[in-house]
């Protein structure tokens, strides 16, 4: 079959040719559908030898980490799903055993560096085998395994940042949401399906600004620039925003968020821009706030989303591409200005 794999460091992944995965005892083959690509992709194909095998990740591995599609193929003793089944597969790689899965955190497992289309095959490719089943989540009726990757990832960990928040959001408050690019997007819908908040949208691109009100936001603001936050607390008004998600996580975004969030909210950065808290603790952060960031999302997050989706709550804008055109799709995706997901379908 197909695979568009990382084949060595610093190296652009190619298009190959490799065997059809066989399930053992207690694995899953997905026949994909679709699977969403995303700008960490990106930064793997950067990555430097050293940094990719301190995370315990080895070459060569298939790209792709928002994977749906059909069962293909189960192994003995797995329950719960069978050949035909549309399901989403969750990229990370949770134990199901240690604390912070016991705990319902799994995306703190530390199983969870090196998943799929992250250090080991992932769904850039005609199938992949899925070894931990708690990871295969079917798709209610209506969803189109072919669109559905994205949910399983960036609309996960979207959700995730949202339900971190809401505790300090209250039924007439406003969040800010900084960057509403494909994250952002799903930050906003979520937002408006499990809140009753003001959502105030801030992206520099016009095109986004008008679709993050499309999908609910109540206000846009142009930035992040020097009058941003004034222009937010404006919107805000008195005692500040209940809590800022930030999609971008620059040193303006992050600071932008520290000067419109009030007391007792929350700022949750979830971009990776490489941003850094540089004030004094004392009179710039919000008092009696907290400050979070997190990895990714984790099964809870997923099946919330996919719940959502199912009850057309939330909705994914897809630009398809077929495997061949991979390459094609990456470009498209760094080069930026796109109206949705790049979703990848072989």
């Amino acid at each position: 079959m197909r695979a568009y794999r990382l084949v060595a460091w610093e190296r652009p992944p190619e298009l190959v040719e490799v065997p059809v995965p066989t399930p053992g005892p207690g694995q899953v083959v997905v026949r994909v559908a679709g699977c969403g690509l995303c700008h960490s992709d990106l930064d793997m194909m950067a990555m430097p030898a050293a940094m990719g095998e301190a995370l315990g990740w080895s070459m060569p591995f298939t790209l792709g980490h928002e994977t749906a599609g059909w069962v293909a193929a189960v192994g003995n003793g797995v329950d719960g799903v069978a050949e035909g089944d549309a399901v989403a597969v969750s990229s990370p790689s949770s134990c199901g055993r240690c604390r912070w899965c016991l705990a319902g955190r799994d995306n703190a497992c530390p199983n969870g560096l090196v998943g799929r289309g992250y250090g080991r095959d992932g769904g850039l490719a005609e199938a992949v085998l899925v070894d931990d089943v708690r990871s295969v989540l079917p798709l209610a009726p209506g969803i189109d395994p072919a669109g559905a990757g994205p949910l399983t990832d960036a609309a996960a960990t979207s959700h995730h940042a949202v339900r971190r928040v809401l505790p300090r959001v209250r039924a007439d408050g406003v969040v800010v949401v900084l960057g509403v690019g494909g994250l952002g997007a799903f930050v906003v819908q979520i937002l408006r399906a499990t809140s009753t908040a003001q959502v105030v949208a801030v992206d520099p691109d016009p095109v986004r600004r008008e679709v993050a009100v499309g999908l609910g936001a109540h206000h846009a603001v142009d930035g992040v620039g020097p009058g941003t936050a004034r222009e937010v607390a404006a919107l805000v008004g008195e005692g500040g925003a209940d809590a800022v998600i930030d999609l971008v996580g620059t040193d303006a975004t992050i600071r932008c968020a520290t000067r419109v969030c009030g007391p007792g909210g929350a700022i949750g950065v979830v971009g990776a821009a490489g941003g850094t808290l540089a004030h004094p603790w004392y009179g710039s952060l919000p008092r009696d706030g907290e400050v979070f960031t997190f990895q990714g999302s984790d099964l809870a997050d997923a099946r919330a989303v996919l719940d959502l989706a199912a009850s057309g709550a939330i909705e994914v804008a897809l630009v398809p591409f077929a495997l061949d055109d991979a390459a094609a799709a990456y470009d498209a995706l760094r080069g930026g200005g796109l109206a949705g997901r790049v979703v990848v379908r072989p």
